[in-house]
């Protein structure tokens, strides 16, 4: 019998796939960052479910977001609680930068297209202002800031601030928003696509430009190997933890890199072929011991030998495509 955050995976799992993802669970292969991949046009989210959010630690964060540059994706954890509080619908809670939402706040913005407004903040709920939109609407009513400000309850100073687009608080926006019959806030931005970084050494895929760094190293020999050849073919390498896959690369395309023994393909084999689905890349299984299947469940499975026989992504990219055909 599943028990009930494997229900509530599936649940969401299942709420992405009617609003139009392909989603890729995660969560049956442990350790795990994340426990959904899903894809909708050029919308990739790496979903996190946690009961309480005060368990994601800082460790554990910056593992999420490193995912997410990486991919590049969009990270989310979908919580219930804080502490003995549970999480305010239409609201963006933070933990070390990561985005953090109600399932009904995800509902919200997948089946109604309704993004979150609000942001949880020590001293309450507040939102960004659209400060264009707000001089705009002052203006075309001959309102000076003394008078908005009035209106609002604030400080001269803060309605400037606001047409800069700093953030208001919640009843101050909702004040200014009544009396203007206008909404004035942007949407929180949690949903929005992040920008590509860099893949083949000298293939911009968008992004800062960054030195290229040969990948740390593990302490396991058949992995730094791996890792080194991959370096060698000119493809920036970025070891992961804590992830169904032991390395990332981009040729340009998402190249997920798993290694170890053919009995660890098979159990890593439906989830490192979904997520590579869902990114619109590839992946693939490194051995030692030599193999008679070129692919378990649609992975592709190289031993070191076949590995090294490469000099470049392109081709190593064509076997892979190969070996992934059913």
């Amino acid at each position: 019998m599943a028990r009930p955050r494997e229900r509530w995976i599936e649940r969401i799992r299942a709420m992405l796939e009617r609003a139009g993802y392909y989603v890729a669970n995660t969560h049956g292969v442990r350790p795990s960052s994340f426990d959904l991949a899903a894809r909708r046009d050029a919308s990739l989210l790496l979903i996190k479910v946690l009961k309480n959010i005060d368990a994601l630690d800082a460790e554990e964060a910056a593992r999420l977001l490193e995912l997410g540059r990486l991919f590049p994706a969009t990270v989310l954890v979908v919580g219930e609680s804080s502490g003995a509080s549970g999480l305010d619908d239409g609201v963006v809670y933070t933990r070390y930068d990561v985005p953090i939402v109600s399932e009904s706040t995800l509902r919200d913005y997948l089946e109604k297209a309704l993004p979150p407004f609000l942001y949880a903040s020590p001293g309450g709920a507040f939102a960004r202002v659209d400060g264009d939109r707000l001089r705009y609407l002052r203006q075309r009513r001959g309102l000076s800031l003394g008078t908005l400000a009035s209106i609002a309850g604030v400080s001269r100073r803060a309605i400037q601030l606001y047409e800069e687009g700093q953030g208001a608080e919640a009843s101050v926006v909702e004040r200014i928003e009544a009396y203007l019959e206008a909404p004035i806030v942007r949407p929180a931005g949690v949903f929005d696509a992040p920008k590509r970084v860099r893949g083949a050494r000298g293939r911009p895929a968008g992004g800062s430009e960054e030195p290229a760094r040969p990948p740390a190293p593990t302490g396991d020999p058949l992995t730094d190997g791996v890792l080194a050849q991959l370096d060698e073919m000119g493809l920036t390498v970025t070891v992961t933890v804590r992830a169904p896959f032991d390395a990332l690369a981009r040729a340009p395309e998402v190249l997920l890199t798993g290694v170890g023994s053919v009995r660890t393909a098979v159990h890593r084999a439906e989830v490192l072929h979904g997520i590579a689905r869902v990114a619109e890349g590839h992946a693939m299984f490194v051995v030692r011991e030599h193999v008679h299947r070129a692919s378990i469940g649609g992975l592709a499975i190289l031993t070191v030998t076949e590995l090294k026989r490469h000099r470049d992504p392109d081709g190593l990219l064509e076997e892979i495509s190969e070996r992934e055909q059913p």
